[in-house]
């Protein structure tokens, strides 16, 4: 190619690309108005939500608020995936990639504790008890936020270079006892599927951040949650004889100081944090009498999968070998319950710019890991995501004096929402019309 051919190639590539720039920023200004229109119907949904929380894999009265928004604005609308799931499908007026918006919509066995006019007053049972129910963790500020980006993107369908899927899960906190449910179920039900998805975004409300406050950490950011069970068996024993038993009780008390010396003397913490928390331990019936057994359960949080592996390991040893040099045996289960929430590396800072654009660039935090977890893990395992972390705390409020997420008292102001819608739908857009490059 002559010299002449390649300058005027260059310059018709950065026409193109000027064209494509100024195209996005006219979206994002009618984005930002109509989000700004938006806001008091984003809020009443959000304030329905709350008002009429529903357990995990009950979500029924609110898959059939967010199917019938959906329906409404014209898109493709699947229901009853993973049992209450609805997947909402727009395509966009040109041809282009796949991009993926989900939100959570479970609440959790909690009795609210405040002076709301919309608090929750529902009341159910749950694990064989009577319980209040409670959008304590923000997943109906999720589902409001998706469904006000849902009605700004259908606004824009002639524009939108390629497709948007909208995933509503229920069950992010877990399905009840006995049953599937949460991501892991909508992935091997086709979430990701019919269209094939190519990236994923999702964000969080975090009451302990201020509104109009984005934070992110590309790979690790949320902890892989495992559980575990430990049987220990000893010898039975009149408690006024001790000699004559094995006793399981201080066998398992010399357990659980065991495994406290695992994260803290055996894990290289400067690579991760970890942690192993006892949150149960049962046995005997009466003063008198030492029990033959004792069992026990908790969690293991991880960041990184091989130090996941690891703590299995030394929780294992650490068990078994206390419990042999008493005369004991332990048995120990782990069952590995949600990954670690992994954003993708190149992903991430592909998308970072657009999280400056939408919130401005002073207010875009680099966040440390959590060890909280949180099941869109599984969609990342299948195709690069990326979660977000958007603020509903008020401005000027002390951080310690915040009510934490699955509490009674827990809160979110409501001007932190419009960020949040504002956020997927940037995020979407703005990916169809620069896709991550495979």
């Amino acid at each position: 190619m002559s010299p002449f051919k390649k300058l005027a190639s260059a310059a018709a590539l950065v026409a193109l690309t000027q064209v494509a720039q100024a195209q996005t920023t006219n979206l994002h200004a009618q984005i930002d108005q109509l989000a700004n229109k938006l806001e008091p119907k984003v809020i009443q949904w959000r304030r329905d939500f709350h008002q009429n929380p529903e357990l995990s894999n009950r979500e029924v009265k609110t898959a059939e608020k967010v199917a019938k928004h959906l329906k409404s604005l014209g898109f493709e609308v699947k229901t009853g995936v993973a049992k209450t799931g609805i997947i909402g499908i727009l395509k966009g007026g040109q041809p282009g990639p796949v991009v993926a918006l989900r939100a959570d919509m479970d609440a959790l066995p909690v009795t609210e504790r405040n002076s709301l006019p919309f608090a929750s007053k529902v009341r159910t049972t749950f694990n064989n008890q009577e319980v209040g129910v409670m959008h304590a963790c923000g997943h109906d500020t999720h589902i409001a936020m998706l469904m006000g980006a849902a009605e700004i993107l259908a606004q824009h369908k002639k524009d939108l270079k390629g497709t948007v899927k909208f995933i509503f899960q229920p069950a992010e906190e877990g399905a009840p006892a006995g049953e599937e449910g949460g991501a892991d179920v909508m992935v091997a039900q086709g979430a990701l599927e019919n269209p094939k998805v190519d990236a994923i975004f999702g964000l969080h409300i975090n009451s302990a951040t201020e509104v109009g406050t984005l934070k992110y950490r590309p790979q690790g950011t949320m902890a892989s949650s495992d559980n575990f069970k430990i049987k220990v068996k000893g010898r039975q024993a009149h408690g006024a004889y001790p000699w004559m038993s094995v006793d399981p009780i201080v066998v398992s008390a010399q357990i659980i100081n065991g495994i406290q010396t695992i994260v803290s003397r055996q894990m290289e913490l400067t690579n991760e944090a970890a942690v192993i928390t006892v949150g149960a331990i049962h046995g005997g019936v009466r003063t008198n009498i030492i029990p033959e057994e004792v069992e026990m359960i908790g969690t293991i949080r991880a960041l990184d999968p091989k130090m996941q592996e690891q703590l299995h390991e030394k929780l294992r040893r650490t068990a078994e070998m206390i419990a042999a040099s008493s005369g004991a045996t332990a048995t120990v289960e782990i069952v590995k319950n949600t990954p670690i929430t992994y954003n993708h590396e190149a992903l991430t800072a592909h998308m970072l710019p657009v999280l400056h654009t939408v919130a401005g660039q002073q207010n875009v935090v680099l966040t440390k890991a959590v060890t909280g977890a949180e099941d869109f893990a599984y969609y990342q395992q299948k195709v690069p995501g990326v979660f977000v972390f958007v603020g509903g705390m008020s401005k000027g409020q002390d951080v310690s004096k915040i009510p934490a997420h699955h509490t009674p008292d827990f809160m979110i102001d409501e001007s932190g929402l419009k960020l949040g819608v504002r956020t997927l739908a940037y995020l979407a857009v703005d990916y169809l019309n620069n896709p991550l490059k495979k």
